[in-house]
């Protein structure tokens, strides 16, 4: 699918984590416009159902559909691996996830073939990672760690310090023992806690952002870069506290003044078309 038109981009994650799929978007296609939504007051979704999730990404997928976008970015792993069949069964768009990209910067990168996956509750469970990782190279040896205190966290501006160095060496301790090589940071939140876990794993631990992979993708949909001058137009939603993602969203993406609207998640099921909404 190749995305001619000029309509924005749409780009939703269960919170902050996003922005740092959205920064990567801005620096390698910055000729595009990106609605963001961040379902912060669901946040994490990590923790929920299987059939909430999907609900969830659903109602986020057409809230931004409603609102115009010519793609989704689903920057959200839990998202992607819970419920990206459904988003590609229900909306008629270009929609990129997190989790092939990921996999194949992985695989790239090992030396050693052992990849360890940190990932929510929700992520670790589907199995998702390993079954990909295992579809291109079946002898991989694959590492599943859940981090489910990552995400609370980077959601409270939390990124350093000693109680961020405790939860990191509390979940890779064993995965520094076992000596693997590359990490996928399998949360789009978890890049934002980068140079703590990068501090305790060593450098030469490969490292895995999702978020310059996906840009590549959307670079390949929206076809070759125009050599123009860009003035940010890009708009944000969140379904919870302002104040918070505007903070950090100044911090993430480097930009002044950036202003969300807060909309209510309740409201969402009224997007949905009736065949999926009843």
């Amino acid at each position: 699918m190749t995305l001619h038109s000029s309509a924005p981009i749409g780009v939703f994650d269960s919170g902050l984590g996003g922005l740092t799929v959205l920064r990567e978007l801005q620096k390698h296609v910055p000729e595009r416009h990106y609605l963001y939504l961040g379902d912060n007051a669901r946040c994490p979704y990590g923790t929920k159902g299987a059939d909430t999730i999907r609900r969830y990404a659903l109602e986020c997928a057409h809230f931004l559909m409603h609102h115009g976008v010519g793609a989704l970015v689903v920057a959200c792993n839990t998202a992607s691996a819970i419920a990206y069949s459904a988003l590609v069964k229900e909306c008629s768009l270009p929609i990129v996830s997190t989790i092939d990209p990921a996999v194949r910067a992985a695989l790239k990168a090992t030396k050693n073939n052992r990849i360890a996956v940190l990932c929510t509750n929700a992520t670790c469970a589907s199995g998702v990672y390993e079954a990909a990782l295992r579809s291109v190279r079946g002898d991989v040896d694959v590492v599943t760690q859940p981090c489910p205190l990552f995400v609370p966290l980077v959601e409270a501006g939390m990124l350093s310090g000693e109680i961020v160095e405790k939860v990191i060496e509390l979940y890779l301790a064993d995965i520094r023992r076992r000596g693997v090589d590359t990490v996928i940071l399998g949360c789009t939140h978890y890049p934002l806690l980068v140079e703590s876990i990068r501090a305790f794993l060593g450098e030469g631990v490969a490292i895995v952002e999702c978020g310059t992979e996906i840009a590549r993708e959307i670079r390949a949909l929206v076809g070759p870069a125009p050599v123009v001058r860009v003035t940010r137009e890009d708009k944000y939603f969140v379904t919870d506290e302002v104040g918070q993602f505007n903070s950090l969203a100044t911090t993430v993406l480097g930009s002044d003044g950036i202003q969300a609207t807060k909309v209510d998640s309740l409201t969402f099921a009224e997007y949905l078309p009736q065949t999926i909404a009843s």
